[in-house]
């Protein structure tokens, strides 16, 4: 009898590198959104 892989343990790991590739990108882009809001507001200050 010939051991195969499980190919579920591939599927689960790229899902779980999309989603947190996903949400890393996602929050990257919210802090950026943050920096660039801080400095309109600095700007109209001036």
């Amino acid at each position: 009898m010939r051991a195969g892989l499980n190919h579920w343990d591939y599927v689960i790991a790229a899902y779980a590198l999309g989603i947190g590739a996903t949400m890393a990108l996602v929050a990257w882009s919210w802090l950026a959104m943050r920096r660039a809001e801080k400095r309109r507001e600095r700007s109209r200050e001036k």
